[in-house]
């Protein structure tokens, strides 16, 4: 049970470490722009912060995961005996199935619940309970924009995981068309493109998973920005776009930097 529980511990560690190294990344990239010019994403700095500066944290919000995910194979174990002892009692299933969906639900509570407190982390500094903290309240507050960014980034994310999947499954196809000349001697065309549809998506999940990472990130980032200033100071050219989406107008944004202006001039 204490060896499942570390590879449980590790596994979650390693995925916590990948998850706030594109934090901290996104994070120094949002703070190092203005509306003037594009800084850049410091990924040394990520990985300085994640095995220097916040290890612990890590570990803390790790082992978290890490326990509901045993207490849920232990429940599963028990409900499966259970359930045989029982005869499959329709009662019991219900029972096991209902149990199952909580654990589910708390596992991605808590998963959330970790990634806002690593995405305050990453800009804060605090510690894990702190951040966390911090970081649901913030989520709190800007609820409304918090969901329509991740609405939006989970759109885009599937539209490049299955942009990549069909790019990947014609290429296969011509290239056993024209190159290989394969068609006529394989019975079934169909599992060959199954198989790279399958290896392209898993592939494709694991690298695009990082930019829901990254817009949590850019999000926190935004939203203590505007938390400190009123309007935003940092942030890429583009966030500038539209400032309606950080909760203010244009007018008030230019009337703003009218009066920074004005009041540069006075001092000159």
């Amino acid at each position: 049970m204490l060896m499942l529980f570390g590879i449980l511990w590790f596994m979650a560690l390693q995925i916590a470490k990948v998850r706030f190294i594109a934090m901290v990344s996104a994070s120094s990239y949002y703070f190092s722009s203005t509306k003037e010019k594009e800084g850049s994403a410091s990924v040394t700095l990520g990985f300085k912060f994640a095995y220097f500066n916040h290890l612990g944290s890590l570990c803390i919000g790790s082992f978290i995961i890490a326990l509901i995910q045993l207490i849920r194979i232990i429940f599963y174990y028990f409900a499966k005996k259970a359930q045989q002892a029982s005869g499959n009692n329709k009662v019991v299933e219900i029972t096991i199935k209902c149990g199952e969906c909580c654990l589910a639900c708390i596992e991605k509570i808590c998963d959330y619940i970790n990634s806002s407190g690593y995405a305050y982390m990453a800009v804060s500094g605090e510690g894990f309970c702190l951040a966390s903290w911090h970081g649901f309240l913030l989520n709190i507050k800007h609820g409304a924009k918090f969901a329509f960014a991740n609405t939006i980034a989970s759109l885009f994310i599937f539209v490049g995981k299955l942009a990549i999947v069909v790019v990947n499954c014609a290429t296969l196809f011509l290239f056993m068309k024209h190159v290989t000349h394969d068609i006529d001697e394989v019975e079934s065309l169909a599992s060959p493109i199954i198989f790279v549809a399958v290896v392209t998506y898993m592939a494709a999940n694991i690298f695009l998973g990082l930019f829901d990472e990254a817009v949590l990130a850019l999000m926190t980032c935004l939203c203590i920005d505007t938390d400190m200033n009123g309007t935003p100071k940092f942030g890429p050219p583009t966030f500038y776009d539209d400032v309606k989406f950080f909760g203010g107008n244009k007018n008030k944004v230019e009337d703003q930097n009218d009066e920074e202006i004005t009041d540069t001039n006075s001092l000159k």
